[in-house]
C-alpha cells in the first residue's frame, strides 16, 4: 500500500488524472476517485439507524414501531454568530407519547436536561416543555446526539433552549426543534469562550463532518498562511460543499458580503444568489442545505400531496426525480426563496488548501483538525525547537514533481486494490521513465529531502509494481525493474528488499548463478542490514555449496548458531490451516499460543512474570529513554509544532548528527541511570504523542520492572541499534518479554519467540535473536507441539 508516503493521502482530492510522459491523458479518475462532494454525499445519506427511545425513571415512554421511512435525519449545527450564544441545532424529539401530542405546538419552547440515571443510556437528555413551568417531558435526544452533548453539559454546565419549529401530523412522528447552545456562568473567559465553541461543534458533528468545522479552521489557516505562504490577501476557512450565506459570520470580517465577492472574484468560491445560475449537478447538494421541513414544504407544493414519514434523503431524491422530468421547473427558485444566496469552496481552493495542508504537515495523515485536538486537549505534542534554515523543498516545481508522483501513487494504490491489471502497468511505466538516470551521490546524502522528492515516490510505485508481477509470475519483467532501482538509487534502506528479491527471481527463472552472485554482492553493500542481510548470507551458504563454492564464507559460524529452543505441549483447540492456532491451558481454558507459553513460564518454566510484546515495549522503553535525544536541537528535522518524531528518525543521519550526545546518554544508560531516565520522562511528558511509545499498554510498574532486570550493559546496546537504524530494528522483536526479580535491586530478564505447530522464524526474527544474543540477552525459542491428550 501506499499510504507511508510523506504527505500522501487517499482522502485528497485533486487528483486530475495519469498522463504520460509526453503528456498524454492516459486515465481520468472522475468516476474512480470520490471526490469531496461525493464524500458529503456519501455522509448525508448515512440515517441514523439507532432509534432507541429511553424510558424515564418517573414516566414510561412508549416505543413505536418505526419504519426505514421515519429515521432520524443527522441533526444540523447553524453557527450563525461568532457570539456562543447563538450556535443553534436543528434535530428531534423522539420517544413521544400519545399524550404528548397537545403540548406541542408550532413555536412552544423547550429545554434540555440531562437523565443521566436513565436506565437504558447514561448519556440521556431529555427535552422538557418550558410553557408550562413545570418541566414536562416531551421525549428525548437521539441517543447518538445526545452522546455528544452531555459531556459538554456535564463538564461545562451549559444550557440548551429552543423551540419547536414544526408539528408532524402524525402523532408519533419525530418533531423538528431548534435549540440554541448558552453558556453557564463559570465558562466566562474568552479564550474558554473559543475553546468551548470549538469542543461544541466538534462533539455535535461527531468529530467528523467536515462541513462544522469553519469557525476554529479560520484561526488555524492564518498560522498556516504565516508559516507558508507569507503575505496572501486574502483566505477563506471554508471546509463544507453549500453554505447558506445567512450562516456565515466571522468576528473577523466586518462586511461578509464584500468578502464573499472578492473571494469570488479570485475564483475561490462558487456564489449562487439567482436561481437561473443552478447547475443541475449541484441541485442535489443544494437541496440538502434544507433542513426537512423546507423539503417538505417544497415537496407538498410540488406533488399537492403530504409527505409524511420521508426522511430527507427520499424527499430529495423525490424532487430532484420530479425536476429532471420537468414536472417542477421552478424548483430552483423556490430552494432559493428559503435558502437565500449560497456559496460553495471551489476547487481552485479546495486544491490550495490541500497542498497548504501538505507543506505544512509534511504528511498525508494530518489536517487542520491538529489544531482542533490540540486546543481540546485531545492530542499533546512534545515541546521542541523548529531550527529551520532549509526548506523541504527547494523550489516550486520540486513540490508539483512530488504531487505528480504522489498521484500515480494514489492510482496505483487504487488499481492494485481494484486488481486493475492494465492501470497497474500503466503506473509502473509512468514511474519507470522517471527512475531511468542514476541520482548523483549529494542527492542521495540528505535523506530527509530524499523521502520528500518524485523519485523516491516513483521508486515506491515500482516497489509495489514488482510485488504484483511476483505474484503474476511475470519473473522476468520484476527482475528488469529491480536492476533498474538497484542502478538508480545507490544509498536506499530498501536495497536490501530489492537485492533480495533480484536474488530469489533469478533463481525462480533457473538463473543460480546469477542468483548467488547477486546475494555476494549484496553483503558488499553497506545499505544492506538486518533481515534482508541475514536472507542474504542464508542464500549464499545454500547455493554456493559445492563444487559452486569450494571456500565456506567468513559468516557461516555466526549464522549457523544455535538458538536455544523449549518445547511446549498443549492441548490443541483447532488445527484449520491457516487459522491462529488456540489452546487449553492446564485450567482448561482456551488461549492463544503465546498466554500457553507465558503460562508455561510462570510455572513450571521458572516462575517468570512477563507480557506478550513483540516490538512494542521497547519501542516504548526506546523513546522514553531517549525523549531528550529525540527532541533535542537539530535543524532542519522540526518543521511544525505537530511531530511526533524528528523527520530524520529512521534514516541514518539520526544518530550520526547527534553522535556525541547519543553516545554520552547511552554511556550513563549502561552505567545504570536507565531506571531514572524512565521514571523522569514517564512523569515529565505522560500523555505526549512520540513515536513508538504506548501510553496505554504498558504501566510504568512494568517497564521499571523490565528495564531494571534487563540491565543498562543490554540497555544502552539496544538503544544503540536503534538509534542507529530504527527504520531496520523498529520490527519482528521476539513475542515475549519475561523479567524476574532475584531481591529488592538485582533481576534477570529473558526475550522468547513462540512459534506454533505450523510457524517457523523470519529472518528478520532469526537477525534478532542472534542480534540480542551478541548484546548479552538471554533468548529463546518456545515452540508449542500438540499434545497426545484427546479432548
Amino acid at each position: 500500500m501506499v499510504q507511508d508516503f510523506p504527505g500522501f493521502s487517499l482522502k485528497s482530492n485533486n487528483v486530475v488524472g495519469l498522463r504520460d510522459c509526453n503528456n498524454h491523458v492516459l486515465w481520468n479518475p472522475s468516476n474512480a476517485l470520490p471526490t469531496l462532494a461525493a464524500e458529503e454525499e456519501s455522509e448525508n445519506n448515512c440515517e441514523l439507524t439507532d432509534l432507541d427511545h429511553y424510558n424515564d425513571s418517573s414516566c414510561k415512554i412508549s416505543s413505536p414501531s418505526l419504519s426505514p421511512k421515519n429515521e432520524l435525519p443527522k441533526w444540523e449545527v447553524s453557527n450563525s454568530s461568532a457570539n456562543l450564544s447563538m450556535m443553534t441545532l436543528e434535530t428531534y424529539i423522539v420517544g413521544r407519547r400519545y399524550t404528548d401530542h397537545e403540548e406541542i405546538h408550532p413555536g412552544a419552547t423547550i429545554s434540555l436536561l440531562r437523565d443521566p440515571h436513565n436506565v437504558k443510556d447514561s448519556n440521556a437528555i431529555k427535552v422538557v416543555s418550558a410553557d408550562s413551568g413545570s418541566c414536562k417531558l416531551l421525549g428525548f435526544l437521539s441517543r447518538e446526539l445526545a452522546h455528544y452533548l452531555s459531556p459538554l453539559i456535564d463538564n461545562y454546565g451549559l444550557i440548551f433552549e429552543g423551540h419547536v419549529t414544526s408539528v408532524p401530523e402524525h402523532s408519533l412522528d419525530f418533531v423538528p426543534i431548534q435549540i440554541v447552545c448558552q453558556r453557564a456562568s463559570n465558562v466566562d473567559s474568552e479564550n474558554k469562550d473559543e475553546t468551548f465553541k470549538s469542543q461544541f461543534l466538534f462533539y455535535a458533528t461527531g468529530g467528523t463532518k467536515k462541513s462544522q468545522q469553519p469557525y476554529h479552521y479560520s484561526k488555524a489557516y492564518p498560522f498556516l498562511k504565516e508559516a507558508l505562504l507569507g503575505s496572501f490577501n486574502i483566505w477563506c476557512s471554508f471546509a463544507g460543499p453549500w453554505f447558506r450565506m445567512s450562516s456565515i459570520s466571522y468576528t473577523g470580517i466586518m462586511d461578509v458580503q464584500n468578502a464573499v465577492k472578492g473571494l469570488a472574484d479570485k475564483g475561490y468560491i462558487c456564489y449562487v444568489e439567482d436561481a437561473n445560475h443552478i447547475h443541475e449537478s449541484d441541485m442535489k447538494d443544494i437541496l440538502n442545505m434544507l433542513t426537512v421541513s423546507e423539503l417538505r414544504e417544497i415537496w407538498c407544493i410540488a406533488k399537492m400531496s403530504c409527505s409524511r414519514g420521508m426522511r430527507k434523503q427520499d424527499l430529495i431524491a423525490s424532487l430532484l426525480s420530479t425536476y429532471a422530468d420537468g414536472l417542477c421547473e421552478c424548483l430552483p427558485t423556490k430552494v432559493l426563496d428559503r435558502i437565500g444566496s449560497c456559496i460553495k469552496i471551489s476547487s481552485k481552493a479546495e486544491a490550495l488548501m490541500w497542498r497548504s495542508e501538505r507543506l505544512f504537515f509534511l504528511n498525508g495523515e494530518q489536517d487542520l483538525s491538529a489544531f482542533l485536538l490540540v486546543d481540546m486537549g485531545k492530542v499533546k505534542y512534545p515541546t521542541y525547537n523548529c531550527i529551520i534554515s532549509e526548506p523541504v523543498f527547494s523550489n516550486r516545481s520540486d513540490l508539483l514533481s512530488y504531487e505528480e508522483a504522489i498521484e500515480v501513487a494514489q492510482i496505483m494504490d487504487e488499481a492494485l486494490e481494484a486488481n486493475n491489471t492494465e492501470l497497474v502497468l500503466k503506473c509502473i511505466k509512468i514511474a519507470e521513465s522517471h527512475v531511468c538516470t542514476p541520482l548523483p551521490i549529494s542527492e542521495s546524502v540528505d535523506m530527509v529531502r530524499h523521502l520528500f522528492t518524485a523519485s523516491w515516490v516513483h521508486s515506491k510505485v515500482i516497489t509495489l509494481g514488482i510485488s504484483f508481477l511476483e505474484q503474476e509470475r511475470r519473473y522476468s519483467d520484476a527482475i528488469g525493474l529491480l536492476k533498474q532501482l538497484l542502478n538508480f538509487s545507490t544509498h536506499d534502506l530498501r536495497r536490501g528488499y530489492w537485492m533480495l528479491r533480484l536474488s530469489v527471481d533469478l533463481e525462480h527463472i533457473g538463473y543460480i548463478d546469477e542468483s548467488l552472485k547477486v546475494a555476494e554482492n549484496g553483503l558488499l553493500d553497506p545499505w544492506i542490514r538486518a533481515g534482508s542481510r541475514m536472507a542474504l548470507q542464508r542464500r549464499v551458504l545454500r547455493l554456493g555449496r559445492p563444487p559452486r563454492r569450494w571456500k565456506v564464507p567468513s559468516f557461516s559460524k555466526s549464522i549457523m548458531r544455535k538458538i536455544p529452543e523449549v518445547y511446549v505441549q498443549g492441548r490443541p483447540l483447532n488445527s484449520e490451516l491457516g487459522a491462529k492456532s488456540r489452546f487449553y491451558n492446564e485450567e482448561g481454558e482456551q488461549c492463544g499460543v503465546e498466554q500457553l507459553v507465558l503460562h508455561y513460564y510462570a510455572g513450571m518454566g521458572g516462575k517468570w512474570q512477563g507480557v506478550h510484546t513483540e516490538s512494542g515495549i521497547w519501542l516504548t522503553i526506546f523513546g522514553l529513554l531517549m525523549w531528550d535525544v529525540i527532541f533535542a536541537d537539530v535543524p532542519n528535522v522540526f518543521y511544525n509544532r505537530f511531530q511526533n518524531a524528528p523527520l530524520d528518525m529512521g534514516t541514518d543521519s539520526f544518530y550520526t548528527v547527534r553522535k556525541s550526545i547519543i553516545e554520552s546518554h547511552l554511556h550513563q544508560i549502561h552505567n545504570g541511570m536507565g531506571e531514572e531516565f524512565l521514571i523522569k520522562s514517564w512523569e515529565t511528558h505522560k500523555g505526549t504523542t512520540c513515536r513508538g511509545v504506548n501510553w496505554d499498554r504498558h504501566s510504568l510498574d512494568e517497564l521499571r520492572a523490565a528495564v531494571a532486570c534487563v540491565g543498562g550493559p543490554c540497555l544502552a546496546s539496544l538503544c544503540r541499534h536503534l538509534a542507529q537504524d530504527y527504520k531496520s530494528w523498529s520490527s519482528g522483536m521476539p513475542d515475549l518479554l519475561l523479567w524476574r526479580f532475584h531481591g529488592e535491586h538485582s533481576g534477570e530478564a529473558k526475550l522468547v519467540e513462540v512459534k506454533g505447530p505450523r510457524d517457523r522464524l523470519s529472518e528478520q526474527q532469526r537477525a534478532w535473536l542472534l542480534l540480542l544474543m551478541d548484546c548479552g540477552f538471554m533468548v529463546e525459542v518456545c515452540k508449542v507441539k500438540p499434545s497426545c491428550t484427546s479432548t
